[in-house]
């Protein structure tokens, strides 16, 4: 079975599954609720807590436990569960200015364990990891919208994730990988500005869910003082991104931008309105990266 992990700082986001907070907790003893699984007599639980920011996600196991989380609910969603091992080819993916140094580590993180079992929510699992590949960020998600851009002689795909904001330069079609770089600006530096300023300013605590919503215009009854706050850090942070975009010379009016990852998604309002890119597209899907590493895992297995 192919399962694609999209490991974001925020999110961890399979093709199919629904995404969930890259954060867990630790203990001996069996947790009340959802979302425990059990791993060499140890138990895990997903929480909204998300893991410190790591550039090295190979430096502990919780990313590899939070891999088992995202393997058991992809293949609830793809309906794959069976008695006995279920062989899994991996296709996973780094943020490009990491790709070419981390690569290969990041691949060997999940190699070679054999048959690993586990239970999650009560129900075994036996998998073995038999294949491993991994592909840039960003790339990868603009692979799903690739034919719009094949013909572009110049492309940019921003990527603004959680911790970062990746960008990658597109010639027809072909990522250049000499023009890239992760930007530590990615939403949750905005979230952490937004809750530091109301909570010194009206003495108010909000949740990252709360600012999603006011950003998305979705129902957020009782807080008429703090959306124009939300909305101007917001409106802010959007424009000192592109900013700085444009001093690493890189054009945001001469091509089309792509932006994809969740904080696009959130921003979108914020980046049109900015007048700083004149043709942006956007990929609506926050799953975009992992669906394009399965696309990539199938075309570069489909060429060995």
């Amino acid at each position: 079975m192919l399962i694609a992990i999209d490991h974001g700082n925020r999110l961890c986001k399979g093709a199919h599954m629904e995404p969930f907070i890259s954060g867990l907790t630790e203990s001996e003893v069996e947790p009340f609720g959802p979302n425990v699984l059990k791993y060499r007599s140890r138990y895990y639980q997903l929480t909204d807590q998300r893991i410190p920011y790591r550039r090295d996600k190979t430096e502990d196991d919780r990313f590899f436990i939070l891999t088992l989380f995202g393997i058991a609910k992809e293949i609830e969603a793809q309906h794959g569960y069976y008695p006995g091992i279920i062989r899994v080819q991996l296709a996973v993916g780094l943020p490009p200015a990491h790709y070419g140094a981390q690569y290969e580590a990041f691949t060997r993180y999940f190699s070679g364990r054999g048959a690993v079992t586990f239970t999650y929510n009560k129900k075994p699992y036996s998998i073995s990891i038999d294949d491993v590949a991994c592909f840039p960020q960003s790339y990868a998600a603009a692979v799903t919208v690739m034919q719009a851009l094949a013909t572009e002689p110049l492309a940019l795909i921003l990527d603004v994730g959680g911790m970062t904001a990746d960008y990658l330069r597109i010639k027809r079609g072909e990522g250049d990988l000499s023009v890239c770089d992760s930007m530590e600006n990615g939403v949750i530096m905005l979230y952490n500005k937004i809750i530091t300023k109301v909570r010194a300013e009206q003495d108010l605590l909000l949740t990252e869910d709360v600012i999603d919503a006011i950003l998305l215009d979705q129902p957020s009854q009782g807080l008429e003082d703090v959306k124009p706050v939300v909305r101007k850090l917001a409106k802010e942070f959007v424009a000192d991104l592109l900013s700085a975009m444009r001093e690493r010379q890189l054009e945001l009016k001469a091509g089309p931008v792509v932006f994809v990852g969740g904080g696009s998604i959130l921003l979108r309002k914020q980046i049109e309105a900015s007048g700083k890119v004149a043709r942006p597209m956007f990929v609506d899907d926050i799953r975009a990266n992992a669906k394009g590493y399965e696309l990539l895992y199938k075309l570069s297995r489909d060429g060995r």
